[in-house]
């Protein structure tokens, strides 16, 4: 049933992408997937980003979004768009890592630890990734950052050397790195297993978002929230180049406007998503604080690490990124 399903939409996404050969339908229609729930604020901008499209063309143009991998999971999104069996898609930037190591410039733990910081980051490597993008049939339209990933620990931390031998729960390859330079022990645990893993002892402290620290009860299992924003990764919202480039101008101007004011929007969301969540921490017992001097100087020396690290992989197209970003 699933299968049969996916194959007719499958089969109406070719012929809405294809059937742009001549002259535009006078109705597009889109089907956009997105890897998250209706209440993530993510979403929720694409939604309003969906109905400014619509009212702009005065209908001509419509996107549906299917939230919370309803019709492709995340790891199939940008494929799939690529492909053209869905028009237009969002998807975790830094999930492209593994393809070019610039993907993952906004997930290099405390090169950008801020949103003003972020946000440099992001204009010093746009270009970079829109190309990269468009090499592969993609068109890059607009992203936007989740709030910061901060320390969630069961005591006072004011220097690393209180995380030695710490379980630490690890996510990808650049946490597990991260707990291995503040000489903790990585420990890979999914976020819908965070409870579990502390219940059980698998894990002592993690570095996650305030949204996930929230969604997660984080103060059932720990006390202290230390406020890092070691980095700010970015979800992106992509569309077929050949779709896209298929429309009529004034209809390609109308999806250009409207992602520019959903990632101006989306940025202010992120923001106010951060400041949100961190009071639900708060309201539940957690002790929020800024990181000592003294820790903030040891993430710093442990984030320049990671960044040569990073900058050994990404080469020169890396070092101009770094360059141009710390220049601003």
């Amino acid at each position: 049933m699933v299968r049969a399903f996916r194959s007719i939409l499958t089969a109406s996404a070719i012929s809405a992408t294809l059937g742009f050969a001549g002259a535009a339908f006078a109705e597009t229609k889109w089907d956009m997937p997105t890897p998250y729930g209706d209440a993530v604020f993510h979403t929720q901008n694409i939604m309003q980003f969906a109905a400014a499209v619509k009212e702009a063309t005065g209908g001509e143009l419509s996107i549906t979004v299917h939230s919370a991998n309803s019709l492709f999971g995340h790891a199939e999104i940008k494929d799939a768009v690529r492909r053209g069996l869905a028009p237009i898609g969002e998807i975790l930037i830094s999930r492209m890592a593994n393809e070019d190591p610039v993907f993952g410039v906004d997930s290099i733990p405390f090169l950008a630890a801020s949103y003003e910081d972020a946000e440099k980051l992001w204009k010093a490597s746009r270009e970079d990734i829109a190309a990269k993008l468009d090499e592969q049939g993609l068109t890059l339209l607009f992203a936007v950052p989740w709030p910061g990933q901060s320390l969630y620990v069961n005591e006072e931390v004011t220097s690393t050397d209180q995380m030695q031998g710490v379980s630490f729960r690890a996510y990808n390859a650049a946490t597990e790195r991260l707990a291995q330079l503040m000489g903790a022990v990585p420990t890979q645990v999914e976020a819908g297993d965070i409870p579990t893993a502390f219940s059980t002892g698998r894990v002592s402290a993690m570095i996650t978002s305030p949204s996930t620290g929230a969604s997660s009860k984080a103060w059932d299992f720990v006390s202290h929230y230390i406020d890092t924003q070691a980095w700010l990764p970015k979800n992106m919202v992509i569309v077929n180049k050949q779709a896209f480039d298929a429309l009529p101008e004034e209809q390609q101007k109308a999806v250009r406007d409207a992602a520019a004011e959903a990632e101006s929007r989306g940025w202010e969301m992120s923001e106010a998503e951060t400041a949100e969540k961190i009071q639900v921490l708060t309201d539940n017992g957690m002790q929020v604080s800024a990181p000592s001097e003294t820790l903030k100087e040891q993430l710093g020396a442990i984030g320049q690490t990671m960044t040569d690290e990073w900058l050994a992989e990404a080469g020169d197209e890396g070092k101009a990124i770094v360059d141009a970003y710390r220049a601003m």
